[in-house]
Order: structure tokens, then C-alpha cells, then sequence
């Protein structure tokens, strides 16, 4: 079942029509958040950087209580140990080109299956960068086709994510995540004006494992002594390889904030 514009509807009749903005031109925002027994994880976290996203992209503030609505009624229709709850909020009915329309947004309600992140993985660095001075840098936008093209790049290097460098040569983040480093015994991670997005869960490692914001050359990530990812499916995890280079992984930083996360998260299912 998904909830559709304030109905939950069975999936074969959650229809959008082909005129919708973010359909037709990407112009929408959304939020993956992960649920654990029926149990949304740092979901005012994840509503509030929706508002952001969408306030940024120009969009009407969404109804909060409206998208907490289609949440719960879309975890009860489907009951799953570990599931990806997706919210998607698009510009609406609109002509054939960038202008909108004054129809409304469209907001749907979605929960998939997920599985269980290994505790680490391989990543690749990819030629393309991030524009940190794009108009939508740090907006979740449903705009992901420069995503999906790291992403098979990735898959084809047999790693699970890619890592950007952003304009200016700085280490930025992943297709879907975000980077952390340990260097000289330090915990790194990119500052939000190096276009990364403000993850949900990137905050939370910050604040809870006592991160520091640093600029910080692409090229760290041959020099790093741990490199590990966060999101909201990946939690914390190690990375084992980055290209050819091998690294110890999880090392003990990466371990230790692997272990304080899930401590605090299963502590407290909605952070503020």
C-alpha cells in the first residue's frame, strides 16, 4: 500500500500523471528513512531537512502532519523487520517545461524491503564532480541521474558507492552517502560548504563520536588511515577498499563509531 496525495491506495493504483513536475523535469525533493520494526528512525530529523529541501527548491513547505499521516498509515499496511520508507514531494501538475504549475504539489508515501548493510565495503572515486555552487547543492532533489551514472560506475569497479570531489578538488560525498576520514588519529568529515548533503545520520556521527568539520583535498582518501561512510541505511560503515587501495577496515575509530550508533539509535528511535 502507499499513501498518494491523503488516500493510502493499493501499489497498482498509485498513479502520477506524466505531467508531473517532478516527472517531467526532476522538480521535487524526497527523504529515505529507515524503519526498524515499525519504528521510523529520525524522522523529524529526516522532516525538517525536507522542509529545507523543499523550501530551498522553491516548493511550498509540506504539511508535516500531513506527511506523518501517510508514514504511519504506510508502516501499518506493511509490516516488515527493516524497511526503506520512502517520501517523495514534487512540484505537481505542471506544462512541459520548467515553469510550474499552480495545481499543488504531489506527495507520496512508499515502504520497501531493505536489507542489512555489510559492516564494510568498496568504494570508487569517479572524473565527475559535485557543484558546491549549484543552486541545488545540499537539497535532496529527486534530480539523481548524475547519482545513478557514479553509482554503475561504481558496480562496475565492484564497489557499492562512489565518491565525489566537488569543484574545487575538495573531498565532498558519496552517490548516497556521506564520508568520513581519520587522519593523524583525528575523525574528518567534509564541511556542508563543500556542497555534501546535511545527512541525517552524518550529523548524528558527528555530534555523537565528536567529529570535526575540515576541508579536505580529494586525495585524503589515499592517505587516510579509516575511511568509513554514514547513512541512513548504511548507518556506519567501514570501507575496505577505495580503488585499488586496500585499508584496514572496520579500524578502530570506524569500530567504535559503528558501536556508539547503534548504542544511541536503539536508545533513541527519534534523535531531536
Amino acid at each position: 500500500m502507499i499513501w498518494l496525495n491523503g488516500a493510502l491506495v493499493a501499489e497498482s493504483q498509485a498513479e502520477v500523471s506524466v505531467l508531473d513536475h517532478g516527472l517531467t523535469v526532476g522538480d521535487g525533493v524526497f527523504e529515505t528513512v529507515k524503519t526498524v520494526d515499525g519504528q521510523p528512525f529520525a524522522l523529524t530529523r529526516h522532516l525538517d531537512r525536507l522542509t529545507r529541501s523543499a523550501t530551498g527548491l522553491g516548493l511550498p513547505a509540506p504539511d508535516l502532519d500531513e506527511v506523518r499521516k501517510g508514514c504511519e498509515a504506510v508502516i501499518a499496511a506493511n509490516p516488515m523487520p527493516l524497511g526503506r520508507l520512502r517520501i517523495t514531494y514534487t512540484g505537481g501538475l505542471a506544462p512541459l517545461g520548467s515553469e510550474r504549475g499552480d495545481t499543488g504539489p504531489t506527495l507520496a508515501v512508499a515502504l520497501g524491503t531493505a536489507a542489512r548493510r555489510a559492516d564494510t565495503t568498496a568504494v570508487a572515486t569517479v572524473p565527475w564532480t559535485r557543484n558546491e555552487r549549484s543552486a541545488v547543492a545540499g537539497l535532496k532533489t529527486t534530480s539523481y541521474a548524475e547519482n545513478v551514472v557514479a553509482l554503475a560506475h561504481a558496480h562496475r569497479q565492484g564497489a557499492t558507492e562512489s565518491l565525489f570531489a566537488n569543484t574545487a578538488g575538495q573531498l565532498c560525498e558519496g552517490t548516497g552517502s556521506n564520508v568520513f576520514v581519520v587522519l593523524g588519529g583525528r575523525l574528518l568529515t567534509p564541511p556542508l560548504a563543500s556542497g555534501c548533503l546535511a545527512g541525517v545520520t552524518r550529523a548524528l556521527v558527528a555530534e555523537w563520536c565528536g567529529a570535526e568539520e575540515a576541508d579536505l583535498p580529494y586525495a585524503v582518501l589515499q592517505e587516510a588511515e579509516e575511511v568509513f561512510l554514514t547513512s541512513t541505511l548504511r548507518d556506519v560503515q567501514g570501507v575496505a577498499r577505495i580503488d585499488d587501495r586496500e585499508l584496514p577496515a572496520p579500524g578502530p575509530v570506524t569500530a567504535r563509531a559503528m558501536a556508539l550508533f547503534a548504542e544511541r539509535a536503539a536508545e533513541d528511535p527519534d534523535p531531536r
